[in-house]
């Protein structure tokens, strides 16, 4: 597995559902095609923004499928697959069709709130038996709890599988610890989308991004400005975006982000609670943002 695989940008699909609340394929075909043009450099199909804990079983393994299909090796695809049962995710690890997946994202388990040795004895299970490799997710504000620096980088010097980390704790001085200490082959991307240009110019390796469903060309352009440490060109862009960028986490991830694709056409702005549209009003201010892309 090359260590530069997962650097850059990658996008947290959302899951597109129609009115009647089904999932709309066509409409995750289109977003697939779209944000692969825009330039993403891999896909991360059921995380957090694809509503993936109101799924079914039978529904999360189609939703891969089809992003996998769909893709047809344009770029890497990668799979969430965490919870909070350890045996559960070995379960899954064991019999869905993970063949064309080319790496796990693992959140951290969420809820239960195990200490940081409960942490790594969870991921040293899964490192054990992973078809695939890990990419850890840590993002205290829907797990609670915080996956520290030590426990990651002790993780990624005792697990050959373990290559890299979502990090979205919003603590720079986090990130910046496992930078200065990671070993070499360990990729460190961000979690949150108005961080991301401090964070790479900090050293991390590009984002695993919701803006990147709507504002790719320009978010992706921003992430391969800033790595090329081209930062003039890459701050132009990061403020071009960042009040949008607020706008889509202003009432919940990803009610935002789907009333812009609604926008665009790509997708109905439709979910399954417990997550509702956006206010009329944050829904306007979305649309005047888009106002002033196109102006």
């Amino acid at each position: 597995m090359s260590e530069n695989r997962f650097k850059g940008t990658g996008v947290a699909l959302v899951t597109p559902f129609r009115k009647d609340g089904m999932i709309d394929f066509e409409a995750l075909g289109r977003l697939v095609d779209h944000v692969i043009a825009g330039g993403v450099d891999f896909l991360v199909a059921l995380g957090t923004t694809a509503e993936t804990p109101t799924l079914s079983e039978s529904e999360k393994l189609d939703v891969l499928i089809n992003v996998i299909e769909r893709c047809n090796k344009r770029a890497p695809v990668v799979a969430g697959l965490g919870g909070n049962d350890t045996r559960g995710i070995l379960h899954k690890m064991e019999t869905w069709p993970l063949d064309n997946v080319d790496a796990l994202l693992s959140v951290s388990p969420y809820y239960n709130k195990p200490s940081q040795a409960g942490l790594l004895a969870h991921y040293r299970e899964l490192n054990r038996h992973t078809p695939k490799p890990i990419i850890l997710y840590n993002v205290p504000g829907r797990t609670g709890s915080n996956m520290s620096a030590d426990t990651t980088l002790q993780l990624a010097e005792e697990c050959e599988h373990i290559i890299g980390i979502k990090e979205a704790s919003g603590n720079l001085v986090q990130g910046m610890e496992l930078i200065h200490r990671r070993p070499k082959h360990f990729t460190v991307l961000s979690g949150d989308d108005n961080l991301t240009l401090g964070q790479i110019a900090c050293g991390f390796d590009g984002v695993i991004s919701v803006a990147a469903n709507c504002f790719t060309a320009d978010f992706c352009g921003m992430v391969k400005a800033a790595l090329a440490h081209h930062m003039p060109h890459a701050r132009q862009l990061h403020y071009r975006l960042l009040e949008g960028i607020d706008l889509l986490f202003a009432e919940g991830n990803p009610a935002g982000v789907k009333a812009v694709l609604h926008e665009m056409g790509i997708c109905e702005n439709a979910f399954r609670l417990p997550i509702v549209p956006v206010s009329g009003n944050t829904h306007d201010k979305i649309r005047n943002f888009l106002g002033t892309l196109s102006a």
